[in-house]
Order: C-alpha cells, then structure tokens, then sequence
C-alpha cells in the first residue's frame, strides 16, 4: 500500500498531535498521504484534495476521530471499493478499531499490508413521495424516522417485503445494520448483531403500546415504512449525519445494498474483545 487518504475530526484536542505523527510515521515507511481541505489544513506538505477526488487517488482511508468520522469517511466512499481503518481518539468508538497508542503499529501494517479486512452491509434507504422517488441514502449504522419537533406521536405502518407487520404508534423508528446495533438501536434496547450476520433489526424508539419489541429480519428483504399518521413534519436521518424531513405518506424502503465496505483491522483484533471493553461487561479483565 503506498497512497493514504485522510480524514480528521480536527476539533478533537489531539488532532493537530496525531495527524503530525501520522505524517512523520508515512515518510519514514514510503507512503503518500492525501488529505480533505480541513485535515490538510494540520499537514503541512500534504495534497489536500475534495473529497470525492481524496477517495479517487489513494489506495485506503483512514479516519482520525469517533465513530462520526468513521461515517463520514463511509459516505465520501460513496461504494467506492477502498478499503476504511478508523483510528480512535474520541469517546466510545464501536467502529474505530485502532487505539492511538497502537498508531505506531497501524502505519507499520499498512506499509506491509499485513492486514485483516472485513466487510460490513451497507444499507440502501430510498425515500417515495406519492409514489416517485425523491431522495436515496447509503447508510453503514442506521436509517432513523422520529417526530422531529412535534409533541405528539406518529404511526408507522410497517411491512416486510410488501407484507404487512403492523402499525406502529410511537416516536420513532430505526432500522440498523449489524454494524450500528451497537448505537441507536441498542439504546433503544435492540439487540446486538455480530459483523456478518445477514440481518437487519428494527427497533422502536419509545413504543406506546407494550407488547412492541425488536425485530429481526434477513437482510435479503425490502424494509417499508410508510408515515401513516402525524402532526407536521417528520425527520429522517441516516447514520445521524445526513436526511430529510418527511411528511405524511411518505415511503422510506430499506434494502441492503450490492456494495458494502471494508474495515481495515490490525492482526489479532477480536469484535467481542471490543464489545466486552466498551461495554465493561462482567468478568472481563479488559
């Protein structure tokens, strides 16, 4: 591997420290960095280039930061086959493998391309307005409908491959990937989905009726939610970055997209050494 392209969350307070590092670590092993107009702004003597162009030249990404920069660095790729490694100096970081005293280490594995690769569904949301499509998103964590500013609760007529679930009276709704049960989804007490499991889960955000729980289904389905009842203006938002209002009668399909994307791991890394870390579960010695 030899061209890199970087992503940074420049408001984190080690920001400016660690893209010099990660600077200082590529000349010495051969490789060339690029950079997006922000990121660049902190490396001097490296090209910075908009986005869509950033993703075009190098060989991978790197996003500096939270899981937010792990996104965002997800949409840029626009399924574009490049491969993603997130280097963690945010908060509780699901999807940013790497730790930053193991920075070191990464820039040693990508020079080397010693190198573990998984891939991650990537979901496809599109928005229907009487009928015609008016909007489409790729999401890697979730697609999310809520209430937006309104007090009072919506329904949400639900079907699964054109066949009727149920209606939903309740705040709101999210269907998630595997990659972002550990976000939205699990705080609204949906389950966790290992990396590969060929699922999605939708989970309800405050349900007004009891018996509501998570549900499972193959990602091989075509996910309906029509906004059947509400007052004014409702919010979709994917992967808590990017969206739309909704009004009522709109249609959001969700489906699993043909192109997903690659996570970039070090050697050795473990899913459930992560989710027992993060999640301080009994017993771990983490």
């Amino acid at each position: 591997m030899k061209t890199l392209g970087i992503f940074a969350n420049c408001t984190k307070e080690h920001a400016p420290k660690v893209l010099l590092r990660i600077a200082e670590k590529a000349r010495a092993r051969g490789l060339t960095l690029y950079a997006d107009p922000e990121t660049g702004k902190l490396l001097p003597g490296v090209k910075a280039l908009p986005p869509a162009d950033l993703v075009d030249a190098v060989e991978a990404v790197m996003a500096l930061g939270g899981d937010g920069t792990m996104l965002r660095a997800v949409r840029q790729l626009d399924g574009r086959d490049k491969p993603v490694i997130g280097v963690n100096i945010g908060g509780l970081g699901f999807l940013t493998s790497v730790a930053e005293q193991d920075l070191d280490r990464a820039m040693e594995c990508l020079a080397n391309d010693t190198l573990e690769y998984r891939t991650h569904a990537i979901a496809e949301c599109r928005v229907e307005r009487a009928g015609h499509g008016v909007a489409q998103y790729r999401a890697l964590n979730d697609v999310v409908i809520t209430r937006g500013a309104s007090p009072r609760v919506i329904t949400l007529d639900v079907s699964v491959n054109n066949d009727p679930v149920t209606s939903y009276l309740c705040d709101g709704l999210i269907v998630s990937t595997p990659a972002g049960s550990t976000g939205h989804s699990l705080s609204s007490g949906g389950p966790i989905l290992a990396p590969g499991t060929d699922a999605f889960v939708i989970s309800l955000i405050c349900p007004h009726t009891l018996s509501s729980r998570p549900l499972v289904v193959p990602d091989r389905s075509e996910i309906a939610v029509v906004v059947a009842d509400c007052q004014g203006q409702q919010t979709l938002s994917v992967d808590g970055q990017v969206g739309q209002s909704l009004s009522y009668g709109d249609c959001v399909k969700v489906r699993r997209s043909d192109r997903g994307v690659r996570f970039i791991h070090l050697p050795g890394y473990s899913y459930y050494a992560v989710l027992r870390q993060k999640l301080h579960w009994s017993g771990s010695n983490v």
